[in-house]
């Protein structure tokens, strides 16, 4: 964990690794008080269940048996919406375009998100995510299985550049403006949060900020970002890409936001 310039900000930029129990009972947590707020019930750990009983009788259950993680991650979602929110989006004809774009990349230390940028099989993920390898497994959702290479890293911007063999891949688009303003802005991002693969969600850009040992200032988003989402591509209204996920940090003033990289600090390089 590394803290930003105002020591109550907390950044957590391992978002390619699985969680612990502590940290799915955080998260279920989160979204059992954002549910009540919802339902305009205070949030209180007195207040009744706003989920149904037996997804909590679950989750009690597979931890007492400690049992493997995929369970408790299958059927005690921290955030349920997200996953209603990517069903519905998936529906929309340009998610579904841009998902084919997104890859599982897997590594033997963890999982995390890319996405293909040309057909010949260039990938933009985390320097994080890939950090001291030479090759990683990239999973695409129609094309199947590819031995990566790992080309460039820039661990200044947390950026790297993989290679896959084939020359007939889909890919997306890099915003070319590089004077976007992100008040207000409304985005999408898609990624392999927990143990699900291509969850399409909406996020809301919402400013600048400056990091501890960052020299550039990366973006703050309003969105549902958790472990795995390291490398989602963050894309606009017009289907460019604008950044790249990295990190969440809890602030002092939004709570706990989702954070992505320019992706013009890619294409300054």
């Amino acid at each position: 964990m590394k803290e930003s310039n105002d020591d109550r900000d907390i950044i957590d930029d391992d978002l390619y690794e699985e969680l612990d129990e502590d940290e799915l009972n955080e998260l279920v947590e989160q979204e059992r008080e954002k549910a009540m707020e919802r339902s305009g019930k205070e949030a209180t750990r007195k207040s009744k269940h706003p989920f149904p009983k037996w997804v909590f009788w679950l989750i009690a259950i597979v931890m007492v048996l400690n049992v493997t993680a995929l369970l408790p991650r299958t059927f005690s979602i921290p955030a349920i919406d997200f996953l209603m929110t990517s069903a519905q989006l998936s529906t929309q004809e340009n998610i579904q375009t841009y998902k084919e774009s997104v890859v599982v990349v897997e590594t033997d230390d963890g999982k995390g998100t890319g996405f293909s940028i040309s057909a010949d099989g260039t990938i933009l993920t985390n320097h994080h995510v890939v950090e001291n390898k030479e090759t990683v497994t990239v999973a695409f959702p129609e094309e199947g299985l590819f031995s990566g290479d790992v080309m460039e890293t820039y661990p200044d911007v947390d950026l790297a550049v993989l290679n896959v063999d084939d020359k007939n891949l889909p890919h997306l688009d890099l915003a070319t403006d590089n004077e976007w303003q992100p008040a207000e802005q409304d985005v999408y991002f898609i990624g392999n949060p927990l143990r699900f693969n291509g969850i399409a969600n909406k996020g809301t850009v919402l400013e600048y900020i400056t990091l501890d040992d960052w020299r550039k200032p990366v973006v703050m988003m309003e969105a549902p970002v958790y472990r795995g989402n390291s490398g989602s591509p963050v894309i606009n209204q017009n289907g460019d890409v604008i950044g790249v996920v990295f990190a969440t940090l809890r602030h002092d003033s939004y709570g706990r936001v989702g954070l992505f990289i320019p992706i013009n600090y890619y294409q300054q390089r």
